[in-house]
């Protein structure tokens, strides 16, 4: 009986470590995605900016540089060059946005490290 007693406690001890081997897991987990969303929305939050930042400076800019550049050019290349030059800006906040995006890991890369170790030391013989 005692010898029942003690497989039974065994037992119900390697099933708490197993419980708080996944608890643990999916914390790190959430962790893990939580620290990817804050990046996601860091990112968009970027764009975003740079979106607004694009639209104002668009309107404005190209109202002031085609009435200074109208000054030693023709209406049409004054317009053209401030068109031109907007682009240059916007692309490339845009493309600062779209670099901070490509950081991101879409998967929670040491949770699954951490459970796949898991796996293979639970696989392991017992002694």
């Amino acid at each position: 009986m005692a010898a029942d007693r003690s497989v039974a406690d065994v037992l119900q001890d390697i099933l708490r470590n197993v419980q708080d081997i996944l608890r643990s897991e999916v914390r790190l987990a959430k962790a893990e995605i939580r620290q990817e969303a804050t990046q996601a929305a860091t990112a968009a939050l970027w764009m975003t900016i740079g979106v607004v930042g694009l639209l104002s400076a668009w309107m404005f800019l190209l109202w002031t540089a085609v009435y200074a550049l109208a000054t030693v050019l023709p209406i049409w290349g004054a317009t053209l060059v401030t068109a031109v030059a907007m682009a240059g800006v916007g692309g490339a906040v845009v493309t600062a946005g779209l670099r901070r995006f490509a950081r991101i890991k879409p998967m929670p890369e040491r949770t699954i490290e951490s459970l796949q170790e898991n796996l293979e030391w639970m696989k392991q013989p017992t002694k």
